[in-house]
């Protein structure tokens, strides 16, 4: 499903600040080289994730969900020269080329990047997380949500990417989708939950952003 046309899609792409070389390069080679090339964030969001680090101020990010670290490095663009983004991803194969990409963008220092699984790593993080950004497997939201909200500082941030997932949540559900089913309790438990306000944006595939209350 889309949101908007294709026209205004292309209308608000084309008055939001353009790609750096790096990241131009970046999603070149992701559409060139990668499976799943429509994971990647792209321009509209990624200027979206900058200027939500920029206007937090965040020093402490974790990312779940590095794939060819596009998110990672807009996210980066908007930390102070003493901020860090910690990043995790299952996916192995790819950590050579988010290397490379962190390096060329001149966050090296600045970005860590875990490889493993995410509800295995989140508990050994000793973190005091400003802004969390959720963007991996689906079926999992809920688990992330549970484990991330304690190490979120007082009003810090969680966004979560694909939570509209083209339209699915609307839909009838089919009880063998087990991604779509986790997105509906995802939405829920945020919407319920005492401790945040949030805000569901229909930017791309959805973003449910949740601020944890003072």
């Amino acid at each position: 499903m889309e949101f908007i046309s294709k026209e205004l899609d292309q209308y608000c792409n084309e008055h939001t600040s353009p790609e750096c070389e790096t990241l131009r390069s970046l999603n070149h080679e992701t559409h060139t080289s990668v499976l799943n090339p429509r994971m990647i964030s792209g321009n509209l969001q990624g200027q979206f994730l900058t200027m939500i680090s920029r206007m937090l101020k965040a020093k402490c990010i974790l990312e779940i969900g590095t794939y060819t670290g596009y998110s990672a490095i807009c996210l980066a663009k908007g930390l102070p020269p003493e901020g860090v983004i910690h990043t995790i991803d299952v996916n192995e194969e790819l950590e050579d080329m988010t290397t490379r990409y962190f390096k060329k963008a001149g966050f090296e220092h600045q970005i860590v990047q875990h490889i493993g699984e995410a509800s295995e790593i989140i508990p050994q993080l000793d973190l005091d997380i400003d802004l969390a950004f959720i963007d991996a497997d689906k079926k999992n939201y809920p688990l992330y949500f549970d484990l991330l909200i304690d190490k979120i500082n007082p009003g810090g941030w969680v966004i979560a990417d694909n939570v509209l997932w083209s339209g699915k949540v609307l839909e009838k559900l089919d009880p063998s989708d087990k991604a779509t089913q986790a997105l509906l309790e995802y939405n829920e438990k945020v919407q319920e939950h005492p401790d945040v306000e949030n805000l569901l944006l229909p930017l791309r595939d959805g973003l449910m952003i949740c601020r944890k209350k003072s």
